[in-house]
């Protein structure tokens, strides 16, 4: 089998065709700097290996086991795996029913940025020492990970996010960053050129520009001021246009196309996730009614 070996989920993944008759994964990424990966396996999955960034997996079916720094470790559903870069490691089935599972394949580098946000002073990266544990920080980051978008914005939220997990879940670390510390000024500016530029996709670096601030310290002000985070501004500010284009008749596929969405199909799925309707169904009950009320 041939494997692309810029991808992490490759590294260590060398199964015949037989032996994959009832295994799949699903790779997609790096988009920046992180690759998702959801797979099933029956069996051994991977043979010992290691690769160059965090992997920060939740089992989501059966039993995972696996080999890690001399131990023998498993997880059982909903529990979070966190393995080091550099460090180690297999992969199997722990029962014959096999098991299931996500994975975020992050760039040691943004973590370590991130981390140096969320801390008062500069310090090595997060060092878990359980490789199996339940972290509410790590599973929401994962949901939101797999169920949402995966813009640029987003993936800045997402790396804040398990940096947080995982320097709550490090024992090392005492002190984070003041959650009082804010640049009000820099969070007008942002929030009105996100305002402005509703319609597109927003880069990271045009934050950082306008703000002055990193993209990890913009999110952690944006979310505590603001109560959300500067990607899902945004979303709701191109859903809320999207909403007066439904009422005005449009066709949903040219309203998807303005609002920034790739397609249709994604733009109703956001939508949906957003407000609990599909776009169809909400213009219907939008339209006027046999009384004239709206």
């Amino acid at each position: 089998m041939s494997r692309n070996p810029r991808l992490s989920s490759g590294v260590g993944l060398e199964r015949s065709c037989a032996e994959m008759r009832s295994d799949w994964l699903r790779s997609r990424g790096p988009e920046s700097g992180v690759e998702f990966l959801e797979a099933w396996f029956q069996g051994r999955a991977y043979r010992k290996h290691r690769h160059d960034t965090y992997a920060i997996c939740q089992t989501t079916r059966g039993v995972q086991a696996f080999e890690y720094r001399g131990s023998h470790e498993v997880s059982l559903p909903g529990q979070i795996v966190v393995l080091h870069p550099d460090e180690v490691h297999d992969g199997y089935a722990a029962t014959e029913a096999g098991f299931g599972y996500r994975q975020l394949y992050i760039d040691p580098a943004l973590i370590f940025d991130a981390a140096r946000t969320l801390r008062r002073s500069p310090g090595p990266l997060p060092f878990v020492l359980r490789p199996v544990l339940s972290s509410d920080i790590l599973a929401d980051a994962i949901d939101s990970a797999f169920s949402g978008n995966r813009e640029p914005l987003a993936i800045d939220s997402l790396v804040l996010q398990v940096a947080a997990g995982l320097l709550r879940a490090d024992p090392s670390v005492r002190d984070l960053a003041d959650p009082n510390r804010f640049d009000m000024a820099a969070l007008r500016g942002a929030r009105a050129f996100l305002d402005a530029e509703k319609n597109r996709v927003v880069r990271s670096a045009e934050l950082e520009a306008i703000t002055g601030l990193s993209r990890y310290e913009l999110a952690r002000q944006f979310r505590l001021v603001y109560g959300t985070s500067p990607y899902r501004f945004l979303l709701m500010r191109r859903l809320d246009e999207a909403r007066e284009q439904i009422v005005r008749n449009r066709a949903l596929g040219d309203v998807a196309f303005d609002a920034g969405f790739a397609d249709q199909a994604h733009f109703s799925r956001t939508f949906k996730a957003a407000f609990g309707l599909t776009p169809a169904r909400y213009r219907t009950l939008r339209e006027p009614t046999a009384t004239g009320i709206r």
